[in-house]
């Protein structure tokens, strides 16, 4: 059976109709405002990128470039400004801890991303909301998010069984384990019910949902497994390695393997089209989908 390749752009359709509805509609419109704070080319795409889709919904966007040793400053002035719904800083800045300290130093009420360390214990604890009324979700970051929408709508999770179990019996690899998507990417996929391998350069990690655990999240597991070991067991295999010169072997992959790319170049071969049922070249549209939606609700939850 020929390969199926879904662009973003297809996924991304889904959200942009109601975004641009809801946006419509209000008399005030949210404002983001993006700190670049470094010299990598795909941050400044992605930028642009965010700007563009921005305006195109009727939200408002602000790029401020600053130089790194500024920025905390920055984003503490941008936390108590009132006009400012939304922000967002494009890592790496510094590529080290001290770009965690800045994903903390974003006010929560105002982090589109979701990395502030509320929304990563919300996460990785598996609790998908901020009050006990469950009234108000937390934010989730936008790519793992977007390479969780992807998947849905290809059909990767099954609506059939119960909720937060819909990927029961999905083998996934994630080959990236940044903090700001492979690892809450593989969180995500392995608390809906996945068996996720989780692949970085110095090891790969098995995180898998423990039934038996008070509060139903995942563990992850060490294990002495090379690539080679899990891929070809994998139903699902996910790519974000920001290097064009890394490729994942089209020799390793199963057949019939849904194949999905969220690196800002191509890490699989071409010939991935040879043996995979669906190919998803990126995911930047739906990305920006997502970052769309946290900022709306981000909005609503100040107002």
């Amino acid at each position: 059976m020929p390969c199926k390749v879904v662009l973003a752009a297809e996924v991304a359709s889904n959200y942009t109709a109601e975004i641009k509805s809801e946006v419509s509609q209000k008399a005030t419109k949210p404002k983001l405002v993006g700190f670049l704070a470094n010299d990598d080319i795909y941050a400044e795409k992605y930028a642009q990128s965010s700007s563009k889709h921005l305006a195109e919904a009727g939200l408002a966007f602000e790029l401020r470039q600053v130089p790194r040793e500024s920025l905390e400053n920055e984003i503490r002035m941008a936390n108590t400004d009132d006009s400012v719904s939304g922000i967002l800083v494009y890592y790496p800045v510094y590529g080290d801890d001290r770009d965690q300290k800045l994903q903390d130093l974003v006010d929560p009420t105002k982090d589109v991303e979701g990395l502030n360390v509320v929304y990563n214990g919300k996460l990785y604890s598996n609790d998908r909301f901020l009050d006990d009324g469950k009234t108000r979700k937390a934010i989730l970051p936008c790519t793992p998010l977007a390479v969780v929408k992807v998947l849905d709508h290809i059909g990767v999770y099954n609506h059939g069984l119960p909720y937060g179990d819909h990927l029961r019996g999905k083998t996934i690899a994630v080959v990236n384990r940044s903090e700001v998507v492979g690892r809450p990417l593989a969180a995500l996929l392995a608390n809906d019910g996945a068996k996720v391998y989780s692949i970085d350069i110095n090891d790969i990690q098995i995180y898998e949902r423990d039934q038996k655990a008070s509060i139903n999240s995942h563990t992850a597991t060490m294990t002495e497994l090379k690539p080679e070991d899990v891929i070809p067991l994998c139903d699902v295999v996910i790519t974000g390695v920001p290097t064009a010169a890394y490729k994942m072997p089209t020799s390793l992959l199963k057949p019939g393997v849904v194949a999905v790319n969220f690196a800002s170049v191509r890490n699989f071969e071409p010939e991935v089209k040879d043996v995979a049922s669906i190919y998803v070249p990126s995911v930047g549209k739906v990305t920006v989908s997502m970052l769309q939606r946290n900022l709306l609700r981000l909005f609503n939850y100040q107002h």
